[in-house]
């Protein structure tokens, strides 16, 4: 493992999910040999990409256990790409972490983050048709 003395940062991270895997994506460039675990409850990554070449680092505690010799992992030119088998099968995850701080002021922020970005486009096809007969 990287040495790691507060100068790692953090990769962007995306994710999916099916009723039995969860797809995650480690966007980091060039990232060559990097140091992957993965466990039953987490996802710890450390590698050098980036066109500065610098240290990313994240540790992932997932929201329910996975099967780690089931799932498996490709590091590609733009990203590391993860297929994670769930240890259950069974409904989707509402998050892809474990809460093991609840932290309501930021999951409500999320919450409103999302809402806000719904609405604006129905306001703006509601403006468009009202608009439309104003311009004739």
């Amino acid at each position: 493992m990287a040495d790691t003395t507060g100068h790692a940062k953090i990769p962007t991270i995306t994710w999916a999910q099916r009723n039995d895997v969860v797809y995650l994506t480690i966007c980091l460039e060039d990232c060559k040999d990097p140091a992957i675990t993965l466990t039953d409850d987490k996802l710890v990554f450390s590698g050098k990409g980036g066109t500065n070449k610098e240290l990313y680092e994240i540790t992932v505690l997932f929201y329910k256990e996975v099967n780690p010799q089931e799932s498996k992992y490709g590091v590609q030119a733009r990203n590391v790409q993860f297929v994670i088998r769930k240890k259950e099968t069974g409904p989707y995850w509402p998050q892809l972490l474990k809460n093991e701080k609840k932290d309501e002021d930021e999951s409500d922020d999320e919450v409103d983050k999302n809402m806000d970005l719904a609405e604006p486009p129905d306001e703006e096809e509601d403006s468009d048709d009202e608009d439309l007969p104003d311009l004739e």
